[in-house]
């Protein structure tokens, strides 16, 4: 009869325990099967398995920041577009997330892609640059449902690069150039606008006070005065003078 060294039980059994015994950090799960069929989701701590019964997948809780792939998207004024987007999930439900799907990671990234590109092929260009929050709710109401069934929870989605034909960046400048323009003849319109009611108003305020007039002539004669010239020629209204002339009328 042949006996066991003790020393290879004893290594036998260091192998059995390390198997046995599984550490969970304060952020993951493990799925425990036994004999194939789901028994509990177990952790954080320490784990304890049947050696060669049961089997653990460990899932980590923490949200998972995912880059969508570029996708090659024709907008809905048929625009050829090249989009790419960043995906924030966690997994609120690890037994799920294994059981449900097959690789959720490899499955939400391709959920991902196909979203993006139907989400923004039903926007037009200007609503894909201007409106890209509401775009991101969208996508994000869309994979948060898909993703339900399988324990998974979208909390954000964010569009982060729109990249457009050499043809389309040069018409939108020419654009923008335009339109710059079209808002400083209406911003020199409207001034022009503003200066000819003024005038009218003084205009007015003249003809109803005509020494108002002389009044405005004697100080520009003041500015002018105020310059270093050693000469000044200026015209002398006839209706300046009237004040002075009409007591000289009265007494002849």
């Amino acid at each position: 009869m042949q006996f066991v060294m003790p020393g290879t039980l004893l290594v036998l059994l260091v192998i059995l325990f390390s198997n046995a015994l599984r550490v969970l950090r304060e952020y993951e799960r493990g799925v425990v099967f036994r004999l194939g069929r789901y028994v509990s989701t177990r952790g954080p701590g320490l784990i304890i398995l049947v050696p060669f019964i049961e089997r653990m997948v460990r899932v980590s809780l923490r949200t998972i920041a995912m880059d969508v792939e570029p996708q090659d998207v024709i907008t809905k004024d048929n625009v050829s577009v090249r989009v790419n987007a960043v995906l924030y999930f966690r997994v609120m439900e690890p037994e799920r997330s294994i059981i449900d799907v097959e690789n959720f990671l490899f499955a939400t990234s391709q959920l991902a892609q196909t979203t993006l590109r139907s989400v923004v092929g039903q926007a037009e260009l200007d609503e894909l640059l201007a409106e890209r929050d509401r775009l991101n709710v969208r996508m994000q109401t869309i994979l948060d449902e898909a993703t339900d069934p399988w324990g998974i929870k979208v909390s954000t989605v964010e569009i982060k690069d729109v990249d457009l034909p050499v043809e389309m960046k040069r018409a939108m400048a020419k654009q923008a150039e335009a339109e710059r323009e079209r808002r400083a003849k209406v911003i020199h319109a409207a001034g022009e606008f503003q200066a000819a009611q003024k005038l009218s108003e003084a205009a007015a305020i003249i003809e109803e006070h005509p020494t108002a007039l002389q009044l405005r002539y004697l100080q520009a004669l003041t500015e002018i005065a105020a310059e270093n010239n050693s000469t000044t020629i200026f015209p002398l209204p006839v209706d300046l003078l009237t004040p002075f002339l009409q007591p000289k009328k009265a007494s002849d």
